[in-house]
């Protein structure tokens, strides 16, 4: 009995011992595998000495030291460059014919080099209820020629109903503007140039999408430096053009005794018109229209009560001849 149940350890202790060899020899193989494809997927580059890919944490850092960079050398170049200043003015005038000063105002704009932003021609009533022509309209001219621009419209107006004028100084903002988009187009230029020494090709793709994303931002900057540099190369006038008929004030006459008296009589000849016209109206209309109305009516109401008499009386001799019996 012996023998065989130590045949039997035996063999399953070899099992063991053969099963943990291979075990260990084919985990030992899978090992270097993972290693050498981690260091070479897919065998791109032939086992060439590889360009890190730049990390998505890194690039603000880079993007960040080429801004400050530049920053301090654009916040000193502020202060000797010379200032951006945005101008606009608005303006109400009373004029005699809105329609054909609006048109002087437009070939002013064409004349100083500028133009017509928008124009509207509408009626506007006055406190008498009557319609009146009114216009508005809105110039850009050159910022120099602001002041004779002003002097032009205001010329000929009957009244300047107001006048307002402001003044943005847009300076630190272009410059800011500025620094920002040179530390985008440096930061633009590394990418490129990494770009270019990468061999691999999830890192080319990763450096390109980051280009992508660098460009747009460059784009929007030069977008808002043209908008400030236009704004404050030509001046916004607003114009409201006010109709004269429409600012005149009311005139109360003076009061007599021979107007009033005549209103007077006036107004007792219209009350005997309308009441002789209501009385003809009624006389050759509304009364025949009731008479047609209230025969058929009273027809009816007659048939009705004679019904009405004919099935009560037999209800009367019953009830009296209930009485007699009692």
């Amino acid at each position: 009995m012996r023998r065989p149940i130590i045949i039997i350890l035996s063999v399953i202790g070899i099992f063991l011992l053969l099963g943990t060899s291979i075990m260990y020899l084919f985990g030992a193989r899978s090992a270097n595998t993972f290693s050498t494809v981690s260091s070479d997927p897919g065998g791109f580059g032939g086992g060439a000495p590889e360009v890190g890919l730049l990390p998505a944490a890194e690039a603000p850092a880079s993007d960040s030291a080429a801004y400050d960079e530049t920053q301090d050398a654009f916040n000193r170049a502020a202060q000797a460059q010379e200032r951006l200043v945005i101008e606009n003015a608005e303006l109400a005038i009373v004029v005699k014919d809105p329609g054909a000063r609006m048109q002087e105002i437009t070939d002013l704009a064409k004349e100083f080099g500028g133009f017509v932003v928008s124009s509207n021609l509408y009626q506007s009533p006055t406190p008498l209820g009557k319609e009146v022509t009114e216009a508005s309209i809105v110039i850009r001219v050159p910022s120099e020629r602001l002041d004779e621009a002003l002097e032009r419209i205001k010329e000929g107006a009957v009244e300047i109903d107001h006048e307002n004028r402001l003044a943005e100084d847009v300076t630190n903002i272009y410059v800011d503007l500025q620094s920002q988009l040179k530390a985008k187009e440096a930061a633009a230029e590394k990418l490129l140039e990494i770009m270019d020494q990468a061999t691999r090709a999830e890192d080319v793709l990763a450096i390109y999408l980051q280009v992508q994303a660098v460009q747009t931002e460059i784009e929007q900057l030069k977008g808002q430096i043209k908008y400030y540099e236009e704004s404050a190369a030509l001046s916004a006038i607003s114009i409201r053009l006010i109709a004269e008929e429409g600012t005149q004030p009311i005139e109360v006459g003076p009061w007599s005794l021979e107007g009033a008296a005549k209103e007077a009589i006036q107004d007792l000849i219209f009350f005997v018109q309308n009441l002789a016209e209501f009385l003809i109206r009624f006389v050759l209309y509304s009364l025949p229209a009731l008479i047609l109305i209230g025969i058929p009516l009273y027809l009816a109401f007659l048939g009705g009560r004679a019904l009405f008499r004919r099935f009560r009386k037999p209800n009367e001799k019953v009830e009296e001849s209930e009485e007699v019996k009692k």
